[in-house]
């Protein structure tokens, strides 16, 4: 798992989560807010945020892979 820019400064550049079969990137969000704290201000569902499987733009509900990347960001991020 990745962070990006306001994401980063909250939470880290990256941390691992052990997978789980059939996790979508929506799951793997709710399971991070649910530890509350910095999660779960940064990653509320209230916050516009994208994400990434792989370095490719997906939707929430992509299903998950062993040994994939998973990024969040806010929709606009500077270069």
């Amino acid at each position: 798992m990745r962070y990006f820019a306001r994401l980063r400064e909250a939470l880290g550049p990256q941390e691992s989560l052990p997978f789980t079969e059939g996790l979508t990137a929506a799951a793997v969000r709710d399971l991070l807010i649910a530890r509350g704290g910095a999660h779960a201000e940064a990653l509320a569902r209230t916050q516009l945020l994208r994400c990434a499987r792989n370095q490719q733009m997906c939707a929430e509900a992509v299903s998950l892979q062993d040994g994939d990347e998973l990024a969040f960001f806010p929709p606009v991020t500077g270069g």
